[in-house]
């Protein structure tokens, strides 16, 4: 079991580095809400965390209610997730007072779309809601190829179907975070089932954020580095490799992005302009001579 937190607008500015040294495990922080609006401090909280080296996963609040909605609402998730990564699901908060007066199937059919929409761009979702609602509003056969994240203020989850995650609390304190915050359980290993299948932004053969990696190199610029079968990516932030390459290449600019660095056939090609010219491609960090 790992220990959680998740986090929005409402916690402020939030000191990752003290967080991740209470003792936190991961946290899952609000990507956005309805169809249009980003949470102010996602990018905020997204790139601080990961930095610190505390896995993240997203969620997103729904006001839909309808089904063009949730897909509409899905479109605009998909476009603020763009080229993050997230080792913990991604979750479909279902919660409004907007949607409490849907029928049971209305609720569901919304809650699919958006869920179906988003698994099919290659994430990994996980359905919000509150312990009523998931026994009394929702289809739960329907929806049982998604995972659950049950919110439950109690000293014990007694929902019984399948979850894992649990938010058991809206009132913890946690150094670093000055307000009041949801605290979660998560009885799965997300960073390796979500890893190891691709999803969230990885490659198959890349690392979760939060996890170690202790053969990292840093590179400059100009380095010389001997390539053997090495996979190479057309940006940073490309989830697929375009293909893999051997022999010498040089760092192109020693800038680091995502884990990546751009490289060049040439030693005179090392910072040369345009870009696009004289850069071969990106190749993780890792990649050793």
């Amino acid at each position: 079991m790992k220990k959680g937190i998740d986090v929005s607008v409402f916690q402020g500015n939030i000191n990752w580095k003290k967080v991740k040294k209470s003792g936190i495990d991961f946290a899952i922080i609000r990507g956005g809400y309805g169809r249009y609006a980003v949470d102010e401090k996602f990018e905020r909280n997204y790139k601080n965390a990961v930095e610190n080296n505390v896995p993240v996963g997203v969620y997103h609040y729904s006001y839909a209610d309808t089904v063009n909605k949730a897909r509409q609402e899905a479109e605009f998730c998909l476009s603020y997730m763009k080229g993050k990564k997230f080792s913990y699901p991604v979750a479909f908060d279902v919660e409004d007072s907007v949607l409490s007066a849907l029928s049971k199937k209305e609720l569901t059919d919304i809650v699919y779309a958006f869920c179906s929409e988003v698994e099919k761009n290659g994430y990994y979702v996980s359905i919000y809601s509150s312990k009523s609602w998931l026994v009394n509003k929702l289809d739960m056969k329907r929806l049982s190829r998604f995972d659950v994240w049950v919110a439950q203020w109690n000293s014990e989850c007694t929902y019984k179907g399948s979850y894992g995650l649990w938010q058991y609390s809206n009132s913890g304190k946690i150094d670093g975070i000055d307000a009041r915050v949801d605290l979660d359980n998560a009885y799965k290993d997300y960073p390796s089932i979500i890893k190891n299948a691709g999803l969230n932004g990885y490659g198959k053969d890349e690392k979760p954020h939060g996890d170690k990696q202790d053969n990292k190199k840093e590179y400059k610029k100009g380095d010389k580095i001997t390539l053997k079968n090495a996979k190479i990516y057309s940006t940073a932030y490309s989830v697929k490799d375009s293909g893999r390459i051997s022999g010498n290449y040089y760092i192109y600019d020693g800038e680091r992005i995502n884990g990546r660095y751009r490289i060049t056939n040439s030693k005179r090609n090392v910072g040369r302009l345009p870009v696009s010219s004289y850069v071969t491609g990106w190749i993780n960090e890792n990649e050793r001579n």
